[in-house]
């Protein structure tokens, strides 16, 4: 059994639904190795999250970021405003998301499904970087 961690940065994107499933895979050569395993990804921010997703279709991702907006709208009487008004709102919309995703690997590779990606889901105007955290576990092949 084998454990590797990594830290990944991402560069500063703009608010909404952002496939990362290429830079994850990217940051770890070692899952070609795996023959079975599991990739957990975890995200060091409360003001965005990660999600599984479709990939293919790039309306997918304008919807979803439209109907976070209309769950968590920025005119809403929060109460924490000091951080401006697209502050509240992401921490909602990261907490209905999550911080965290699994994903199984197999012969080396994610097991996502042919439509699936990795999603960074910006909830700030100005999020800057975001910073991950990759933890792989399998047995090599």
């Amino acid at each position: 059994m084998a454990w590797i961690q990594r830290e990944l940065q991402l560069p500063e994107m703009t608010r909404g639904f952002h496939p990362i499933t290429s830079q994850v895979v990217e940051a770890l050569p070692e899952l070609a190795e795996m023959q079975i395993g599991l990739l957990h990804v975890f995200i060091r921010h409360t003001s965005a999250s990660l999600t599984i997703n479709e990939n293919a279709d790039p309306d997918v991702p304008i919807d979803l970021e439209s109907a976070f907006s209309a769950i968590a709208p920025e005119d809403f009487p929060y109460r924490h405003t000091c951080e401006g008004p697209d502050d509240m709102p992401a921490h909602v919309k990261a907490s209905l998301l999550g911080s965290s995703v699994s994903v199984p690997v197999e012969q080396g590779r994610l097991a996502l499904g042919t439509w699936q990606g990795i999603f960074l889901c910006e909830h700030r105007n100005r999020g800057g970087r975001r910073q991950l955290v990759l933890t792989l576990q399998g047995d090599r092949q």
